[in-house]
């Protein structure tokens, strides 16, 4: 079954856990320095946020699927629209393992559809390789319009 995937990108990740958490009458799932997720049931909603320097706002939506088959169905559906599309296996991002499909609306909104296959302990596998805490971002550049100097990205290092 399909899960609705929403990433905002934060000021102040204190604050909008209490808010949020308010808001969904639910505490964090996953609850990091730099990042909280809620698994809602009611909406079924993976709603995260994340405080790594990028602008604050809509960083990326998706589908986060249960299965290869759903995930694969996802892929037909996006190839059907001939929408340009990055994929990516065993990517390390968000602190999760995820084989995913990245593509961008016509108003450069990135879309993630993506099938988590395991917890992992870093935000994206690790660091930057100037020794910085890698960035935010989660689409591979030519999934999205959305890039800064601040949170660039190669494919395959983010959620």
């Amino acid at each position: 079954m399909k899960r609705f995937h929403v990433h905002v990108a934060v000021a102040n990740l204190e604050d909008s856990i209490r808010f949020y958490s308010a808001m969904f009458n639910a505490q964090p799932t996953v609850q990091k320095t730099d990042y909280a997720k809620w698994m809602l049931e009611d909406p079924r909603l993976n709603f995260a946020i994340s405080s790594r320097g990028g602008a604050a706002g809509i960083d990326h939506l998706g589908f986060q699927v249960d299965s290869e088959e759903e995930l694969a169905q996802l892929q037909h559906q996006l190839q059907a629209a001939d929408i340009s599309m990055v994929t990516q296996t065993g990517t390390a991002c968000c602190y999760a393992e995820s084989n995913k499909h990245w593509v961008t609306d016509p108003s450069g909104l990135a879309w993630e559809s993506y099938q988590t296959l395991a917890s992992i302990p870093t935000f994206n596998g690790g660091e930057s390789a100037s020794g910085e805490p890698a960035s935010a971002c989660c689409a591979p550049k030519t999934a999205t319009v959305k890039i800064t100097p601040k949170n660039n990205c190669a494919p395959g290092s983010c959620c």
